[in-house]
């Protein structure tokens, strides 16, 4: 939702700064660790959003009502940004980064701007876990979530952002190929 800042306590959660009382702000619904079934609220100034959480922003432009100022400034940003925006959903594919991960399935590298399919995972760093993603090549990701080819593709696809049709088309192959 977008709303303006009450009191100019909250900061920002991308870029840390406080929001100052009465600016237009985004806000994400998310779960309250302190309350079972409550809600709470990540805040992020408006630019901020668009650079980094574009489509949650462009879905909260489109349900308000606010007279948004430089709102064609903020979709200009939304539209280049979401280029690069990872998915919030898993399972999900994308293009690697780097070439710095590893396939959990067979252990091999994925290298750069390979097709790697992400899936949930507990990422311990020092003495705390918190969620996070492993990475597969599209051919060990069947075998690997042990579900059917086509309805991981169906999910894969539905939760990828940027991926062109023929970039699917070789994710469906590479899922495909994993059937027996």
């Amino acid at each position: 939702m977008i709303e303006a800042a009450k009191s100019g306590r909250a900061s920002c959660r991308t870029c840390k700064e406080p929001i100052p009382k009465g600016d237009l702000r985004l806000g994400e619904e998310v779960p309250n660790q302190f309350s079972e079934g409550g809600v709470s609220y990540n805040w992020h100034h408006l630019q901020c959003a668009a650079k980094k959480k574009p489509a949650a922003l462009k879905q909260a432009l489109d349900a308000t009502d606010i007279d948004i100022p430089d709102k064609s400034e903020l979709l200009q940003t939304i539209e280049s940004s979401a280029k690069t925006e990872k998915p919030g959903t898993f399972p999900y594919a994308e293009k690697a980064p780097t070439s710095r991960s590893s396939c959990v399935g067979c252990g091999e590298k994925i290298d750069k701007d390979e097709l790697r399919v992400a899936v949930p995972a507990e990422v311990t760093t020092g003495s705390f876990s918190r969620p996070g993603a492993k990475y597969l090549h599209p051919g060990c990701a069947v075998e690997h979530t042990e579900q059917d080819p086509e309805e991981l593709f169906e999910a894969i696809k539905a939760n990828s952002l940027n991926l062109s049709p023929a970039e699917l088309d070789v994710l469906d192959e590479g899922l495909q190929g994993q059937a027996v």
